[in-house]
């Protein structure tokens, strides 16, 4: 099978580059953001057409925690509609069969019930602070459906709850929490710093999946003969952000002060997905969080050490 993975040198793609490696029979076809910009609909047709793939996974995205999504909506929209219309429209028009497209857990309306089962799509408004985002990616999801019900191509799609793990983006003010922490914790032990000040309440409940796991479920369910339109793919459970700040905490061997800044905004409330569609298809995720966490200190000091930590 020759598989377009677009999106390779992000997090969830090299990921995916991981796993598929050990795929038997899977020639990969990579291009790097500098070769093919997929916000350029000619050059993603000219690409489809010049290498004619036979499957295709959508991990590009323009990504980031609740300050970047707020503070740059009209980007995070727009680059977000052009990557998603212009892959899975191009996939189509040049003979991809098999596609899946990666969403986000940000989908699902503010008011969801916990954990959100698929059923709730579009059922409530969602959440302002990533609006931009998630109205992107059920366009995208949405597409996929559609023209799978229109041409009969098996276009579908997985929401994946927080992801985390190797090859993450560590800005402070732009990334998603919990890189954000592991920078935050890092650096103030390189200071010798007593404190390190936390965002929000430390309230608000967050669900966490490593990124190979993620790339697990891809390759299960890219194997799959006739998978749903679109499923939950997550672990199942939840954390406060005030107990996965203390287990980065305690991972990093931070030991001093966490200080909340309860002006910083918290998001929803709870996310959690339900994942019991996802287990009935035969997957669960394996990589518990403590763990995962460990993983991802051990990646981020090698990353940084070798100067090639995202920031």
């Amino acid at each position: 099978m020759k598989l377009f993975i677009a999106g390779h040198e992000g997090m969830v793609g090299s990921a995916l580059v991981r796993r598929f490696g050990r795929e038997p029979g899977v020639d990969l076809v990579l291009r790097k953001r500098s070769e093919l910009d997929l916000a350029d609909q000619a050059a993603v047709g000219a690409f489809y057409a010049a290498e004619r793939p036979e499957a295709a996974i959508i991990a590009a995205a323009k990504v980031g925690g609740i300050h970047a999504n707020n503070t740059y909506p009209g980007e995070f929209l727009y680059a977000n509609l052009a990557v998603a219309t212009n892959t899975i429209h191009g996939a189509w028009r040049h003979g991809v069969r098999r596609l899946l497209f990666l969403g986000s857990s940000c989908i699902y309306p503010k008011g969801a019930p916990q954990p959100m089962p698929e059923e709730c799509l579009l059922t409530g408004p969602l959440e302002p602070t990533n609006e931009a985002y998630a109205v992107a990616k059920i366009a995208g999801l949405k597409l996929c459906q559609m023209y799978r019900r229109q041409y009969g191509v098996v276009f579908h799609a997985a929401m994946p709850t927080n992801l985390y793990g190797p090859g993450d983006n560590y800005h402070l003010q732009n990334s998603h929490v919990l890189p954000a922490l592991i920078r935050k914790f890092h650096d103030a032990k390189e200071a010798g710093a007593a404190q390190v000040t936390a965002w929000g309440s430390g309230s608000p409940r967050r669900e966490f999946l490593h990124v190979d796991d993620m790339a697990d479920a891809a390759v299960h369910l890219m194997g799959l003969p006739d998978p749903p339109d679109w499923v939950n793919v997550g672990t199942g459970t939840d954390v406060t952000i005030r107990e996965l700040t203390e287990m980065v905490a305690a991972v990093s061997g931070f030991s001093g002060r966490v200080v909340w800044d309860a002006s910083k905004p918290d998001g929803m409330p709870r996310k959690l997905l339900d994942v019991a569609r996802m287990a009935a298809l035969g997957w669960r995720a394996r990589i518990g969080l403590r763990r995962g966490l460990e993983d991802t200190w051990a990646s981020f000091l090698a990353e940084k050490a070798a100067g090639r930590l995202r920031t």
